[in-house]
């Protein structure tokens, strides 16, 4: 590569990388993000025992 074409790269994603980022669209329905869980299951939960019986077996 050119110098000339080596600062144009540089350039083109110094500035994509400054660019401000998007939050995060929110839910359309408020009551939607209140019962959607924020966190994983805790361990030994009965949700994590089913999903690693499903993992197991063969559809």
């Amino acid at each position: 590569m050119k110098d000339a074409q080596l600062k144009a790269l540089l350039k083109k994603t110094q500035a994509k990388a400054n660019q401000v980022k998007k939050p995060a669209k929110q839910a359309f329905d408020p009551t939607l993000e209140a019962t959607r869980g924020k966190t994983e299951p805790v361990q030994g939960t009965e949700a994590e025992e089913i999903f690693k019986e499903m993992k197991r077996r063969e559809f």
